[in-house]
């Protein structure tokens, strides 16, 4: 089977590598990839917005299967346009896609059908929602409705945050159109945890979960990023809370879609805190996470393709998969200062040995490759313990080299800490 793969960084160079393992891969393209799924994919110059020319590209290429990576264009319909020409997609079509597209659909839907969430309040006026804020629970968080590259969250500790919050997102338009309207939520306090799920609109198979370090600095400090390093399994997530996640959240979630016609295929994603009354929803996204899948693909006990091909054909309980009962950790090496202003252009240095190394921000120039990112690659080891699996990460970070590099040197101490 000739597969496509779209996107171009770190998640989408994991889920390439997992699929070269495969039965019946014959041919894998990445549309547009980047320098270093170059080397595990024929890597084509159309970008992951560019949907009608991703169809062509399909449909004159004969593509068999196409893996849609990134949300937007998930939330945009591609792959209600690549089935209009009769090419399976791995990933949910565009109604069902709202659920990462519009956090007001999202919160809505979780209290029509009483899935545990953060208590809210929409607002399409940044007014009514300034008069709201003098009197609401501080802190409090302030969200862009739609899409904005998962940085559209402010966590204000002051009404005076709060409001200067606001007037980033409404009037300023920090996030675009995607700040139109805003969700304001109580804050919850207690640890996070990703769980990635396959679907196929019936059943629910989750992955293992992760843990992810979303601040650009040590101790937690700084701003927030794309995500700086993730471990798994995330030892919070006791066997007692998956169940009652399962129970109240991620099968009810997928009744609900079914419910409102919006059938999901695909990954969904749950990002849940364990807070002192249960664990609760803070987001759903549409698809694998990033780096969370860097740490989950490797752990798999099964053929990936076969598993996505049964989400889009509704036959998941037929396919026999798990994961090993082992640890993972990722540690993000990024160019200094990301994610505000960073220098590119910069020769990356690669073991040879580089099955788990996941290149997010790289291009080729003259054969090499260069930075052309704020995350540049991640370091991905597995181990019997957490402990040794971060040991390894670092020791082969350690092999890596690019100027101006930059890493957190705590990815995974908090949850060797819960371990304990």
């Amino acid at each position: 089977m000739d597969i496509a793969v779209i996107g171009g960084g770190g998640r989408e160079h994991a889920i390439i590598k997992a699929l070269k393992h495969s039965k019946g891969v014959s041919h894998i393209y990445a549309l547009p990839g980047n320098g270093g799924i170059a080397e595990d994919a024929e890597c084509i110059a159309i970008g992951a917005k560019e949907l009608d020319a991703i169809v062509d590209f399909a449909v004159e290429k004969k593509i068999n299967y196409v893996v849609v990576a990134p949300d937007d264009p998930l939330v945009l319909g591609l792959v209600d346009m690549l089935d209009e020409k009769g090419i399976p997609c791995f990933g949910p079509d565009k109604a069902a896609a709202i659920i990462e597209g519009s956090k007001a659909f999202s919160k809505r839907l979780m209290k029509k059908y009483g899935i545990p969430t953060a208590s809210y309040e929409i607002f399409d006026d940044m007014d009514a929602a300034l008069k709201y804020i003098e009197t609401c629970p501080i802190p409090t968080v302030i969200k862009a409705d739609g899409l904005a590259l998962g940085k559209g969250v402010i966590i204000a500790e002051t009404r005076d945050e709060a409001r200067v919050g606001l007037r980033t997102i409404m009037e300023d338009k920090k996030f675009g159109a995607s700040g139109d309207t805003v969700v304001i939520e109580e804050f919850l306090d207690g640890p996070e945890v990703s769980v990635l799920s396959f679907t196929d609109g019936k059943v629910v198979r989750p992955m293992v979960s992760s843990m992810d370090h979303k601040r650009a600095q040590d101790g937690d400090k700084g701003l927030n990023t794309g995500g700086m390093g993730t471990v798994a399994p995330n030892p919070y997530y006791t066997p007692e809370i998956a169940e009652e996640c399962m129970t109240k959240i991620f099968l009810p979630t997928i009744k609900a879609m079914a419910e409102e016609g919006r059938v999901f295929k695909g990954c969904l994603y749950f990002g849940l805190m364990i807070t002192e009354d249960g664990p609760k929803v803070i987001e759903y996204n549409s698809r694998f996470g990033d780096p969370e899948t860097q740490v989950v693909l490797p752990l798999l006990d099964g053929d990936l393709l076969e598993i996505m091909r049964a989400t889009t054909n509704g036959t998941l309980a037929d396919v026999d998969f798990t994961f090993r009962d082992e640890a993972a950790c990722c540690v993000v090496a990024a160019s200094d200062g990301y994610p505000v202003a960073y220098e590119k252009g910069f020769e990356i240095t690669l073991p040879d040995e580089r099955e788990h190394i996941y290149i997010a921000g790289s291009k080729l120039v003259d054969g090499k490759q260069v930075t052309s990112g704020g995350r540049v690659l991640g370091v991905v080891e597995t181990a019997e313990t957490l402990g040794e699996a971060i040991d390894k990460a670092y020791a082969k970070l350690e092999e890596v080299h690019f100027d101006n590099m930059y890493f957190r040197k705590d990815i995974g101490t908090k949850a060797l800490e819960a371990l304990k």
